[in-house]
């Protein structure tokens, strides 16, 4: 069940980094944060997008925002993949996807006639002040990183 309502508080937790350093969403109160949730490190679609946010990190910072992927991989593989990728942000280790289940993204998924959870690829704008402004929902990669860059830079810059 999600409880994430655009204009809402964004639901706070707690997660340990790439570093294993607990890391939480309060922390980052007076900077714009773009929460995504991606469902595995190593995967083409999954490394595909983070190289987008990698390649668009420095006109984030210029709008004040930081940039946190999420995904039930544990820091270990998290830091391998952006050692692999040179990935300026930080990634965080959901391992039992309660704050998946807390953004309403752990779904049920359907691929060659398997089903199983996992992550729906999402992200969520949040504010200065913890307040999520947008939702972006079954994600297509393509074209993600700069529609949620021009989202920030008309509404939260």
């Amino acid at each position: 069940m999600s409880s994430v309502e655009i204009g809402k508080q964004a639901p706070d937790f707690k997660l340990q980094n790439q570093e294993g350093e607990t890391v939480s969403l309060r922390g980052f109160r007076g900077k714009n944060v773009v929460l995504y949730f991606y469902p595995k490190d190593m995967t083409p679609g999954c490394t595909t997008e983070a190289c987008d946010f990698r390649d668009h990190h420095e006109s984030f910072q210029d709008v004040d925002a930081v940039i946190l992927g999420v995904s039930p991989d544990p820091a270990s593989r998290h830091q391998k993949f952006m050692e692999k990728h040179d990935l300026p942000f930080m990634l965080l280790a959901d391992e039992d996807h309660e704050i998946a289940e807390k953004y309403g993204v752990w779904k049920l998924k359907k691929n060659f006639g398997n089903e199983y959870y996992g992550i729906e690829r999402s992200t969520f704008i949040i504010d200065k002040n913890g307040i999520v402004q947008q939702e972006y929902r079954k994600v297509s990669v393509k074209g993600h990183v700069e529609a949620a860059l021009a989202y920030i830079r008309e509404n939260l810059a």
